[in-house]
C-alpha cells in the first residue's frame, strides 16, 4: 500500500509517497481504509526534528492522525464494527507512530465511531482529533451550565469546537482571535474579544490554545479554571485556581457524543484546502503559513 513517509528530518521536501507493508489487525482491532485525514502543527514540528520529547519508534514516520475511511478488516475480538463501515477516529500517534497518512490504518475499535451519515469524508475527518481536544479541554474544567469561558485562538479548529460544544453545554464563551474572524466567532454564540487588544474581563475559566501564558490568570476568578494547551505550559495554580492541560486522548465514545452534534448541526466543520498524497509537501507549507481556518485534508 502507499503511504506519506519520511526517512530524515528536515523540511516539506523529506515527504516521500513509499510502498509499505499492508498492517494486519490484531485482537481489539480493525483495519481502516482510509478515505481522508488532516494534518495537524505537530506533523510539521516532529518533520522538522523539533518535537521536544522522544518517540516511541525510530525513523521513518508514517504521518497522521485523524482518519475518515471504512473498515476492511476486522481483528478477534471486535463485535462493534463490521466491513464496511463508515468509521472516523484517530490514532494517538506521539504514543504508537501509527500514521493515518496512508491508504489502510490498523487502530484500536474502541478509538473509533460510527462516521456522520452524509458528511463528505474530508469533513468528518477533520472531527476526531481537534473535536476530541475541546471536549476534553472542556470535561477538565467541568463548569456548570451558565458559567463564563474565554477561549483564546477562538478561531482555530480546536477553538471553534471549544465555542461550538459551549454553546451547546449552555457555557457563556468569549473567544479571543483576530479581527477578520469577528463574524465566526460570533456564529458560535459568543462574544469576541481582538488579540490586538490586552483581553480584559473575568471569568470563571480559560482555554488558553493561543498559549498566551499565565498572565490569563489574572482574568480567571479565585477558584476558577485554566486550561493550558499541551502539559508543558502548565502553570502553577495561584488563587485556588485549578490549572490543567490539554492531552487529547482517542475515545471513541466520546467521539460518537459529538457525531450526533455534527448531525444536529450544533457542532460545523470545517475544510480549508483538500491535497493528494503526492502533494503532502505542499500541504504541509499551508499549514506552516499558518491562518488557516478549517482543515488541511490528505486524501489518497
Amino acid at each position: 500500500m502507499r503511504a506519506v513517509s519520511y526517512a530524515q528530518f528536515g523540511g516539506p521536501e523529506v515527504l516521500q509517497v513509499v510502498d509499505v507493508p499492508m498492517p494486519e489487525p490484531g485482537p481489539g482491532q480493525v483495519r481502516v481504509r482510509v478515505a481522508a485525514s488532516v494534518i495537524h502543527p505537530v506533523d510539521l514540528m516532529i518533520r522538522s526534528g523539533r518535537f521536544p520529547a522522544p518517540l516511541p519508534t525510530g525513523l521513518p514516520y508514517t504521518p497522521g492522525w485523524d482518519v475518515a475511511g471504512s473498515v476492511d478488516a476486522v481483528g478477534p475480538s471486535v463485535e462493534e464494527f463490521t466491513i464496511g463501515d463508515e468509521v472516523i477516529g484517530f490514532s494517538p500517534w506521539l504514543q504508537t507512530t501509527v500514521g493515518t497518512h496512508a491508504e489502510y490504518v490498523v487502530l484500536d475499535a474502541a478509538w473509533l465511531t460510527s462516521a456522520p451519515t452524509g458528511v463528505p469524508a474530508t469533513e468528518a475527518a477533520t472531527l476526531p482529533t481537534n473535536g476530541l481536544a475541546a471536549a476534553q479541554a472542556l470535561d477538565l474544567l467541568a463548569l456548570p451550565a451558565g458559567s463564563t469561558v474565554l477561549v483564546t485562538g477562538a478561531a482555530g479548529q480546536v477553538g471553534g469546537f471549544v465555542l461550538a460544544l459551549a454553546r451547546a453545554t449552555g457555557l457563556h464563551a468569549t473567544g479571543l482571535a483576530g479581527a477578520d474572524d469577528k463574524e465566526f466567532v460570533e456564529s458560535l454564540g459568543a462574544a469576541f474579544l481582538s488579540r490586538a487588544d490586552d483581553p480584559t474581563g473575568t471569568f470563571d475559566a480559560v482555554i488558553d490554545l493561543a498559549v498566551i501564558g499565565p498572565s490569563l490568570l489574572d482574568l480567571v476568578r479565585d477558584g476558577g479554571g485554566y486550561v493550558a494547551a499541551s502539559p508543558p505550559l502548565r502553570p502553577e495554580p495561584v488563587r485556588g485556581i485549578r490549572t490543567s492541560a490539554l492531552e487529547v486522548q482517542p475515545d471513541g465514545s466520546r467521539l460518537g457524543e459529538l457525531v450526533k452534534l455534527v448531525a444536529i448541526g450544533d457542532l460545523p466543520l470545517r475544510v480549508a484546502h483538500v491535497h493528494h498524497f503526492a502533494d503532502a509537501a505542499t500541504a504541509h507549507e499551508r499549514v506552516a503559513q499558518g491562518g488557516v481556518r478549517g482543515g488541511v485534508v490528505l486524501v489518497p
